[in-house]
């Protein structure tokens, strides 16, 4: 994607219309199809089947693929990755950071037809420490009453806004183990 984006950032910002420039932006383009790419074909397939919104810890990032992946989800899912996950999507200290999700909520919709929201906390969270004040890391049975607390409260408002979508409610642990939150 990175070598994709390069591509198209280069030929966009800096158009040459020498055939050099020409030759490299339609490689990048044959090299967009070649890689499966066709325009529509998310609608056109019925869209991916969830929104995945999980935290920007970078100790959980590899897990939190392969968890999806393991689910038969690779390819599958939206993704948003929002600081705390569920406590960012609802905090009042960053109010905007709701607005993004909301927002990318209804662009996953519109573009990919998702029935699902699956919210995905994990346990020694830092945005819960700076958001919360508190670190819960030392009570895991404190830590997962107030993770719950969150995520319910999100899928609360997930239910009321958008009845259609499913949302599923989970904990990763720092070692990639995940736990359903009821």
């Amino acid at each position: 994607m990175r070598a994709i984006e390069t591509c198209c950032h280069s030929a966009l910002s800096q158009p040459r219309l020498d055939r050099r420039g020409l030759l490299g932006f339609l490689g990048g383009g044959a090299a967009l199809l070649g890689a499966g790419f066709r325009p529509g074909l998310a609608l056109a397939a019925g869209g991916t089947d969830a929104l995945l919104l999980n935290c920007i810890d970078y100790r959980l990032t590899g897990a939190t693929e392969r968890y999806m992946s393991g689910r038969g989800m690779a390819g599958k899912y939206d993704q948003i990755v929002l600081a705390g996950a569920a406590l960012g999507a609802k905090t009042d200290k960053f109010p905007a950071w709701g607005t993004t999700f909301w927002e990318h909520v209804q662009v996953a919709i519109d573009l990919h037809n998702i029935h699902k929201v699956v919210v995905m906390d994990h346990r020694d969270c830092g945005a819960y420490k700076v958001i919360l004040g508190k670190d819960l890391a030392a009570d895991p049975k404190e830590e997962l009453a107030v993770h719950a607390k969150q995520m319910q409260a999100l899928k609360a408002e997930i239910v009321k806004k958008h009845p259609k979508l499913d949302v599923e409610l989970l904990l990763m642990g720092l070692d990639g183990k995940v736990e359903t939150v009821s």
